[in-house]
């Protein structure tokens, strides 16, 4: 049996039809996935936004929702870590959907394997302190407390995709402007270096044999001896997704290859 690792998704953004035709790709992958899958980890960003009050909570992916609860339902293991724009979870994906919610990195043993996997969005940020005053304050309680109280849902998902959709627009003018000069693949890696810094860092002081990471849209499969660091990159232009198989191997692999 195997266990599926995929993030940045992304579900409804962009207009109404590239973001059904994406959704629906997804969830041909998850079917995909369950005919082998022990678990399938959804490592963040898998909403392009999602802010959950007490009683309500964002419109649209139902094919997405219900594939999951019918995984759960099977007894297929579904582990949701939250990303920088699915951060305000709450309990409705457990509830409804049988799913697993971590809100912070793990160390987990899979398949006799030390893996780590996280998110990404808040790892080696020291020298960007508009970045961690940020993080500091969407991950507040009283924040979002004070949020799901003052804002009503529609302004709330209003301001939640323009956030968003200022978020994507960085990391698609980046890539555009590698592209126009020449450095394309080389600019796409090193946007991964910071987190391949923070797996070298926790690696030197515990026993991790492969660390999972999303955020930065871009797949990249990094060994140096020991270390192994899988980034799973985005749904937008090339999605990419990792399988853990039985032996306790891990592999990047891209949707259409």
């Amino acid at each position: 049996m195997m266990i599926y690792f995929a993030s940045d998704v992304h579900l409804g953004a962009g207009g109404d039809a590239a973001a059904r035709e994406i959704e629906r790709r997804f969830v041909a992958w998850l079917d995909a996935a369950a005919r082998d899958a022990e678990a399938i980890f959804l490592v963040g960003d898998i909403f392009d936004f999602w802010f959950e009050y007490r009683r309500v909570v964002p419109k649209g992916f139902v094919r997405t929702l219900g594939k999951l609860a019918e995984f759960t339902d099977r007894g297929i293991r579904v582990v949701f870590f939250t990303g920088n724009h699915d951060m305000w979870v709450g309990d409705y994906l457990t509830r409804e959907c049988g799913v697993e919610i971590y809100t912070s990195p793990q160390l987990l043993t899979l398949h006799g394997r030390q893996v780590f996997v996280a998110h990404g969005d808040n790892m080696k940020i020291d020298g960007q302190p508009l970045l961690k005053l940020l993080n500091s304050g969407f991950r507040s309680r009283t924040l979002k407390w004070l949020f799901s109280w003052g804002v009503h849902p529609d302004w709330a998902l209003k301001f939640g995709h323009w956030w968003s959709g200022k978020s994507r627009k960085g990391h698609n003018d980046a890539d555009e402007k590698a592209r126009r000069e020449g450095t394309g693949g080389g600019f796409d890696a090193s946007l991964t270096e910071p987190l391949i810094a923070y797996a070298r860092e926790y690696a030197a002081g515990h026993d991790v044999d492969h660390f999972v990471f999303g955020h930065m849209h871009f797949a990249r499969d990094f060994r140096d001896g020991a270390l192994h660091v899988v980034n799973l990159g985005g749904w937008e232009k090339d999605p990419a997704y990792a399988v853990l198989d039985d032996r306790g191997e891990m592999t990047l692999k891209y949707l259409d290859a």
